[in-house]
């Protein structure tokens, strides 16, 4: 357990580091940033669906019954919907958002997000190191979209730019407290890794559902609507394709 520790502190910082997007978006007009955007966010949202239902799920059904296996499923989605509702927070896709009323509570609500994304990276590496690559680049590819709307937030706010990627990446970093907060519940109750790994499942799915695809939804545009169809397959085809490699 101890020995993959090194691991998911390495992938919690590198997922981070995306924080620090919002340099490269400077340099680029709104109009090629929200087609770029619009794609990773389909992406993202594929691959975590398919890290939920072809690596997560079938880990986890390993280790608990199906009553106990879904009820965690279940508790991790509603506690992810209460989070929000308790801090007002929605992932931003775009530099105005009118669900963000203030920077701090952005803030806030991401550094929760941010802590969980870290309990589901340890859950991961300390169930096997290679699961648990798989996760942070499913996490990696969800913090890409929301991070570049995270940073456009907090300039709306009024913070400066570089006021904005410092307040950002200190807040990414709160995977890694997360990661460190992994290990040591694990080590006091042997069974919370089989818990652990379900709620993260119900959290890939929450976050897929719930924020990404009614994002990529809005799209009325024929062309655009197949094209982002095609890059969410994309993403639970890469996912479908790592699991037969396990």
């Amino acid at each position: 357990m101890i020995s993959s520790l090194p691991y998911a502190l390495s992938a919690a910082f590198i997922i981070s580091l995306g924080s620090l997007i919002g340099i490269f978006t400077l340099a680029v007009n709104k109009a090629k940033l929200d087609k770029v955007l619009f794609l990773l966010i389909s992406l993202s949202a594929g691959t975590l669906m398919g890290g939920a239902f072809l690596h997560l799920l079938p880990e986890a059904s390993e280790n608990l019954p199906p009553q106990e296996l879904f009820s965690t499923v279940l508790f991790a989605f509603v506690f992810f919907f209460l989070v929000e509702k308790i801090f007002h927070w929605r992932h931003c896709h775009n530099g105005h958002c009118d669900t963000h009323s203030f920077g701090v509570m952005n803030l806030i609500g991401d550094s929760v997000h941010n802590f969980i994304d870290g309990l589901i990276i340890a859950a991961t590496f300390i169930a096997d190191i290679r699961l648990g690559i798989i996760s942070a680049l499913a996490v990696a590819l969800h913090e890409i979209p929301q991070e570049i709307g995270d940073f456009g937030v907090l300039l709306y706010a009024g913070y400066s730019k570089k006021k904005a990627l410092v307040l950002n990446f200190i807040v990414a970093v709160t995977a890694i407290l997360g990661v460190f907060t992994g290990y040591l519940l694990s080590g006091t109750t042997e069974n919370l890794l089989a818990y652990l790994i379900p709620f993260a499942a119900g959290g890939f799915i929450y976050i897929s559902a719930s924020d990404l695809m009614p994002e990529i939804r809005k799209e009325t545009n024929r062309k655009k609507s197949l094209l982002s169809f095609g890059v969410f397959t994309l993403g639970i085809a890469i996912m479908f394709i790592t699991s037969l490699l396990e």
